[in-house]
């Protein structure tokens, strides 16, 4: 047998009465997912923008940006909902290195965890509780949306992650607005395909028990451009892309028609300082047809407080400084998001 026990980690019940959301944090959320909510459906015409650190690695400087968001967000609130990127697992390409806050409560610490799982809770009420904002995170891994099913506002399912049948089948059973992105392939199929399932009712196992879901109609799609046989990356954020997705949407029966743009990754070449230049593109398309406009509902875009990226255990370790993918820092970003709100 090649699995080795380690631990047992308790139950999302368990987890919950030890690190529990207040009434008064469950109102918040509630009235955030609302407002979230009304931008899919089409009764709002807000335009939100998913923002933050590639990774949450480090919860005081977490909590200082989504601090510093807040603010932000009274200020373009007629325009925009701004939803922190509070991703605490990161999926790897081939598997190494550092899968996340939810692996690692401290990065150059050995995996816990069990310490992980109730560190990510703790920061993403804590988030709340001082700034009133809501969160996106990723769901690496489809059993853990237990824990998180409380708290957070937006979940995404990531390009390793969109074809699998459990990330889209635990969907399927969700309330909150899910995002599907394109595989690394970039076969727009794959994405719409995931779609589908998970806007659909069904029955599986899910922790160790049979369940029925009602189908999400909130689940959408994310393009994040795509990665060539040659190791190219091929971006999918220009006109005639989303032009493209309209059409193959029109195709389908999928409910409430929507994209996000994630602004870096294969659509920057991870090149973290295009992701101005690259939001302004989309928000023009929108600008220019009414149909994309209505299409395009959003943009994910990678910040921290300071720019760039390092790697864990460096001698001058710089706080608020991504250990992962490069964030831009916070000066561009606070630019960006009124850059944002003028266009909208």
């Amino acid at each position: 047998m090649s699995f080795f026990l380690l631990d047992t980690l308790p139950s999302p019940e368990e987890i919950k009465e030890l690190v529990p959301m207040s009434e008064n944090l469950k109102r918040i959320k509630e009235e955030r997912d609302t407002e979230i909510r009304k931008v899919f459906t089409g009764e709002s015409s807000k335009f939100l923008v998913v923002i933050g650190p590639c990774s949450a690695d480090n919860e005081d400087s977490v909590l200082e940006y989504v601090n510093r968001l807040a603010k932000l967000q009274d200020k373009v609130a007629d325009r925009l909902i701004l939803i922190p990127r509070i991703y605490t697992n990161k999926p790897r390409t081939t598997g190494m290195g550092y899968k996340g806050f939810i692996h690692q409560p401290d990065p150059e610490a050995k995996p816990d965890l069990k310490a992980g799982i109730l560190a990510m809770r703790k920061m993403h009420i804590h988030a709340i509780e001082q700034s009133g904002l809501t969160a996106a995170d990723e769901m690496l891994y489809p059993e853990n949306w237990s824990y998180v099913d409380d708290f957070l506002s937006y979940v995404a399912i990531g390009a390793r992650s969109v074809e699998n049948q459990q990330h889209r089948l635990t969907v399927s059973g969700m309330d909150n607005p899910a995002g599907m992105k394109n595989p690394t392939s970039g076969a727009l199929s794959v994405m719409l395909n995931s779609c589908i399932a998970a806007q659909h009712s069904h029955t599986f196992i899910y922790r160790g028990a049979e369940y029925r879901t009602s189908g999400n109609p909130l689940t959408h799609t994310i393009l994040r451009g795509a990665t060539n046989k040659h190791g190219n990356d091929l971006p999918n954020y220009h006109f005639e892309d989303l032009e493209l997705l309209l059409r193959l949407y029109n195709e389908t029966t999928l409910q409430y028609p929507a994209v996000l743009v994630d602004t870096n990754h294969s659509n920057s070449g991870k090149q973290y300082a295009q992701q101005p230049r690259i939001a302004k593109e989309v928000l023009n398309s929108r600008r220019y047809d009414p149909r994309i406009s209505l299409l395009v509902k959003g943009l994910m875009i990678e910040s921290y407080l300071e720019p760039g990226c390092q790697r864990i255990g460096d001698k001058n370790h710089v706080y608020g400084k991504s250990i992962t993918d490069p964030c831009l820092g916070w000066d561009e970003s606070e630019r960006l998001i009124y850059d944002i709100a003028a266009l909208c």
